[in-house]
């Protein structure tokens, strides 16, 4: 299970930063009054919309008489991939509004990571000791940002141990709730992916802290094996 766990993650972590960018323009565009604020509560909205719906559809459909265990079961595993990737997306999105714009995995991994465990991912941030002489620098940031190669890779280790033992307990027992009857599954469905999605938001808001005041240009973080380097785009 820890493989399956591993691969979603890959996965989720590669959405382009073009897309992720264009989204948040898009909303903008929509609402052209919005604060940074307020396009975060968009975003949160719409992220747990996403989840939600997911976890519903799923939880419907391996409950449903017809559907034998495997294939419940695989419906499942789809189900987590979706979370995951849309967890990215909206962790991504939340750090577009902050002004950053990343695309090396392992720093997104850390970011996704940190997120889905909710105020524990920022603690364990903290405790591995990556945060060392970042005193006022928000988890979110330093991941992203700040922190050098290598001690993102232990960050990594450390928050997927940590993942695996927390998060995949509570995916395993939404996994069993959903094959009960037909309509009940669908509500365990719904209300379990909820409460995983609104861990993600907390954790969101732990790794990034209050939104800023204005919208500005992003930066645009390049990997130099070491800390990395911020070049401002237009």
């Amino acid at each position: 299970m820890s493989r399956l766990l591993d691969a979603a993650l890959a996965r989720a972590v590669t959405l382009p930063s073009a897309a992720v960018h264009a989204h948040v323009e898009q909303l903008r565009r929509r609402n052209p009054h919005v604060t940074p604020a307020e396009l975060i509560a968009l975003l949160e909205k719409e992220y747990l919309l996403v989840v939600q719906g997911s976890g519903g559809a799923v939880g419907a459909a391996a409950a449903a008489p017809a559907v034998g265990t495997g294939l419940a079961l695989t419906l499942t595993a789809a189900d987590v991939g979706t979370f995951f990737a849309a967890s990215a997306a909206f962790s991504l999105a939340v750090a577009s509004v902050h002004g950053i714009e990343v695309q090396d995995a392992d720093r997104r991994r850390a970011l996704l990571l940190a997120t889905m465990l909710g105020e524990s991912g920022a603690k364990a941030v903290v405790e591995s000791g990556a945060m060392t002489g970042l005193r006022g620098v928000r988890v979110g940031q330093a991941l992203l940002t700040r922190m050098p190669t290598g001690t993102i890779a232990r960050v990594n280790n450390r928050l997927t141990r940590r993942l695996v033992r927390r998060q995949l307990a509570k995916h395993s027992g939404l996994a069993a709730g959903r094959l009960v009857p037909f309509g009940i599954g669908a509500v365990v469905g719904v209300a379990g992916a909820r409460g995983l999605g609104r861990t993600v938001i907390d954790g969101a808001r732990e790794a990034f802290g209050p939104a800023p005041l204005s919208f500005t240009a992003p930066v645009r973080v390049v990997e130099t094996g070491e800390e990395p380097l911020l070049i401002a785009t237009e």
